[in-house]
């Protein structure tokens, strides 16, 4: 893509990422991928906000020299010092050896631990503001979202808001970059939500924090450093980000995630008998089997749903792995303040409802029952399924004050 104009002299000079597999090695975007957005202000001093990935960067400096010379470039603005953002960096500056790059100071140490940069580098602090000529931009520390180091920058003549990692989603921007140029809204919402509760849920605190600098001030635009930039209604993507966060600390939404996982199906029939039971309560309910599906994509409805049922066998005296696998990693992106329910089978003795309850207790989730039967399922088992479906879908209900 070329250069594409988002205010008078403000240009988004981003890359999109059709080759990684895995952001931060963890998380699939072969199918999606994902955009590195830059944005270049030229004034009379020329600055650029946020960089690209190292891979990229023939592409990302082809962006600049369509609009100008690289060695007339004055400031870098390092928003965040992930490598998604500054890998470009040391390509950039054999072109441009003078630019002065700006930062806080957790991220100019970051710079010499990172790259060795030491030299034409400036501290900034919380609301220091540079003139550039006609526009004036602003520096507003938001530390953890999602780093220690993470700022934003804001352009107070135009409004616009540079959040770096904040308010971004997974997704290339295939010709459109705008919210109201793309053709599908929805998409890129929940690529913005599994991006959240991939990447920033666990700082949801810090979140809050940020967005609450901002409340009294002016935002036309919206512009992060992954995904859409929101210019038709900015505030949508800062309201979606607000309720997200939320969760982390008041009951989310009606709604239970089914989790299972099964070797002989005994625990998978069990669960159909529980998802009867709260299907007669009228919650909804979205099932996820962790043998085949990334937790990537599990985390969404984990993190906005107020109810959880597992259901998964004892395996060699513990939960089965995959399952494990899931809880420990709702319990490192804090998936907290749910409502939750087990059950699962066993040949000869349990283990998999103990580390169930002992994964709920650290994740301070109230379990509502947990079930354990030995082999297959008869018919009071399935009663007792059944029941517990009820169980839990009043709890969500209760829990959510309808």
């Amino acid at each position: 893509m070329k250069p594409i104009e988002i205010r008078p002299g403000v240009y988004w000079v981003g890359v999109n990422d059709r080759v990684t597999e895995r952001f931060e090695g963890l998380w699939p975007i072969s199918e999606e991928g994902i955009s590195y957005n830059a944005y270049l202000i030229l004034d009379e001093k020329k600055a650029i906000v946020d960089l690209s990935k190292e891979m990229l960067s023939d592409d990302f400096l082809a962006q600049l020299s369509e609009l100008f010379d690289i060695a007339e470039l004055d400031y870098v603005i390092i928003n965040h010092m992930e490598p998604d953002h500054t890998g470009a960096l040391t390509h950039l500056l054999k072109l441009a050896p003078n630019v002065t790059i700006l930062g806080m100071p957790k991220a100019v140490q970051m710079l010499s631990d990172f790259y060795g940069i030491t030299e034409n580098v400036e501290r900034l602090s919380n609301g220091q503001e540079l003139s550039l000529g006609k526009n004036t931009l602003r520096f507003v520390y938001t530390p953890f979202v999602h780093w220690p180091e993470t700022m934003m920058t804001y352009m107070v003549e135009e409004g616009i808001l540079f959040p770096c990692d904040g308010f971004g989603g997974y997704g290339t921007l295939d010709g459109a970059i705008f919210d109201d140029t793309c053709s599908d809204i929805e998409y890129f919402e929940s690529e913005a939500l599994r991006y959240f509760t991939n990447i920033v849920a666990p700082f949801s605190k810090s979140v809050l924090s940020a967005i609450s600098k901002f409340e009294d001030t002016p935002i036309e635009i919206v512009a992060p450093s992954h995904g859409l930039i929101w210019r038709e209604d900015p505030g949508r993507i800062i309201e979606l980000y607000s309720r997200w966060s939320g969760y982390y600390k008041k009951p989310a939404e009606v709604g239970i995630t089914a989790l299972f996982g099964t070797m002989y199906r005994n625990t998978e029939h069990a669960m159909n008998a529980v998802l009867e039971g709260i299907a007669s309560q009228g919650v909804p309910v979205y099932v996820y089997d962790v043998r085949k599906i990334h937790t990537s994509y599990i985390l969404p409805a984990l993190w906005t749903q107020s109810g959880v049922l597992v259901a998964a066998p004892t395996y060699e005296g513990g939960m089965f792995p995959d399952m494990m696998n899931v809880l420990m990693m709702a319990d490192r992106k804090r998936v907290g303040n749910k409502k939750a329910a087990y059950i699962g089978s066993y040949a000869w003795s349990g283990g998999a409802q103990k580390d169930f309850e002992s994964m709920a207790e650290k994740m301070e989730w109230d379990v509502i029952n947990s079930i354990g039967f030995i082999g297959g399922s008869g018919e009071m088992d399935l009663d007792r399924a059944r029941e517990l479906g009820v169980q839990l879908a009043q709890a969500v209900i209760s829990d959510s004050g309808a």
